[in-house]
């Protein structure tokens, strides 16, 4: 009978490096930068114990581009970084949407713009991880709020990135990354781990941008018998290059259309208390506990208050935000930006009528319940 494991008190960070080597993961490159520096700290100590590949690159330009590498032979590949370095890494993610290669990228937000405030939160990145790349694009992105969401996201981090050949970002911020709770990392076959669909026909026939049904084609790794080419240029079902407006038209929709067909699974939210809610808040990452708390303490003044936490990020939760908002009189978004870019695509879905409330910090602190007590009056 096997032993279970130990409860330990983990960081969020740590958490994250658990959570990729459990999700198998042997290699990491990365560029060390505050505030996710303790996940290159556990890589380089722990990843060659598993037989897999530690790497120190020059830059995050370098690293992106490792992983990319090391992912098309074979191997499940992540980094991580934080606000400038995330910025550096922004035309190889490109490189991975077009070529579909799967990959994780951790980007622990901190205070910008710049090196701004690099020991301080923030949840400034929103737009970034959405759009950060140039032209038609689409990622996923997730979103931790406590130490045991580091883990389990990151697994699903590479189940996504392996099912749907596509780079997915984890996007915690500081606050996250550096709390520490009290987290039991599961046993092996506790949680499903995915692998990357292979190709099964002859290698002269294998076209590794020929999607099946489900909108995801096979991948092959390099140095097997499946000889193929992946190209940043447009390219065809072959990889070759394919200036046809009929093909550029198919190749864009098809990375939009693997994403969107499969959107219910890949958009995960969690709810409390919004069953009766008059009041929603509406958070994601570090404001999720604050946001909690006001709730529970709106109750107890009699106001029905729940909370929708946001866990993906993008796709956005349409649906989800369109089903409770729609029901509450007044929407309460708290994050760690000035402009509210959570708050405007709420607003986007809602419309312009909607009663929609913004708590914001751009100062390098945190959220406390009392400041959105605050905004509701």
């Amino acid at each position: 009978m096997a032993v279970a494991r130990e409860i330990e008190l983990m960081q969020g960070n740590q958490a994250i490096a658990e959570g990729a080597f459990y999700a198998g993961a042997r290699f990491y490159a990365g560029y060390p930068i505050t505030p996710s520096s303790e996940i290159a700290e556990e890589c380089s100590k722990k990843m060659p114990l598993l037989g897999g590949i530690y790497m120190q690159m020059e830059d995050e330009i370098a690293s992106m581009a490792a992983i990319i590498g090391a992912s098309l032979s074979g191997a499940k590949a992540f980094t991580a970084t934080s606000g400038p370095g995330f910025s550096l890494m922004q035309e190889n993610m490109g490189l991975a949407v077009m070529g579909e290669v799967p990959c994780v990228v951790i980007d622990v937000q901190r205070r910008g713009p710049s090196t701004g405030l690099s020991t301080k939160p923030a949840q400034a990145d929103i737009m970034q991880l959405r759009w950060g790349r140039h032209g038609d694009q689409i990622v996923i992105a997730l979103c931790p709020a406590t130490v045991r969401e580091c883990f389990l996201l990151t697994v699903t981090a590479f189940n996504l990135a392996e099912k749907f050949r596509v780079p997915v970002i984890i996007s915690p911020d500081e606050i996250v990354g550096h709390m520490r709770e009290t987290f039991r990392v599961p046993e092996p076959g506790e949680i499903e781990v995915i692998d990357r669909k292979k190709p099964a026909g002859p290698p002269e026939k294998y076209k590794p941008f020929a999607a099946d049904t489900d909108g995801v084609a096979p991948l092959s790794a390099y140095g097997s018998d499946y000889i193929f080419h992946v190209s940043s240029s447009m390219h065809g079902p072959d990889g070759y290059s394919n200036n046809n407006p009929a093909n550029a038209a198919w190749r864009v929709e098809q990375l939009h259309r693997k994403i969107e067909m499969h959107r219910d699974e890949i958009v995960i939210t969690k709810t409390f208390d919004t069953e009766d809610a008059d009041v929603l808040l509406v958070a994601f990452g570090g404001t999720t506990g604050a946001s909690r708390a006001a709730a529970l303490e709106l109750r107890k003044k009699g106001i029905r208050a729940g909370v929708l936490q946001l866990i993906t990020l993008w796709p956005f939760a349409e649906k989800e935000v369109a089903l409770l908002g729609s029901r509450a009189r007044t929407v309460v978004v708290t994050e760690m930006n000035y402009s509210g870019q959570v708050a405007g695509e709420v607003q986007k879905v809602l419309g312009s009528g909607a009663d929609i409330r913004k708590v914001n910090s751009y100062n390098g602190q945190i959220i406390t319940p009392q400041d959105i007590l605050k905004a509701i009056g």
